[in-house]
């Protein structure tokens, strides 16, 4: 045992110090200047702006459909490139927004269609995702959802 940790000891011994040339040496400075470029711009992400974060129906009658516009700027240094828009659930669709990138300073926007069910007071929320710093960003919209007047009233069960 002491021969075999003997013997590994003197191996690396070996590989420690035959190593006699300079990593720095071996560096470009051409490389070096390309990765520091590189670098500075890998900071730069888009930035969504949205003309409103929320939009409020107010209200309306249960099972109205209604839909709205969010118009948004890449207000970054780099092209915004959104990927996907859904929402929390089926009666909420996005749609008509561009998968091409959005250079800086240029706007564009996506249509948000609500089926009018539900009751009472109802927020949905759209998850845009795209390349910004954070990944993904939110809007929201919202309706007092009042019952439909034409709709059969449910049975209430009596208590014997």
């Amino acid at each position: 045992m002491k021969k075999v940790i003997l013997g590994l000891s003197a191996l690396c011994m070996v590989a420690f110090t035959s190593c006699k040339e300079d990593a720095t040496s071996k560096i470009k400075s051409e490389n070096v200047s390309q990765a520091a470029e590189r670098d500075a711009v890998a900071g730069d992400f888009p930035v969504l702006t949205f003309d409103k974060k929320e939009h409020d129906f107010g209200e309306i009658e249960n099972g109205t459909p209604v839909e709205t516009v969010f118009a948004y700027t890449n207000t970054g240094k780099a092209p915004l490139v959104i990927t996907d828009i859904k929402s929390t659930c089926g009666c909420t669709v996005p749609q008509d927004w561009s998968k091409e990138p959005l250079a800086p300073g240029s706007s564009a926007k996506f249509t948000v269609k609500f089926n009018g069910k539900g009751a009472n007071n109802v927020t949905k929320t759209v998850t845009v995702t795209a390349n910004t710093e954070s990944g993904k960003e939110t809007v929201k919209i919202k309706a007092f959802i009042k019952p439909d007047p034409n709709a059969k009233p449910t049975p209430t069960p009596q208590v014997q």
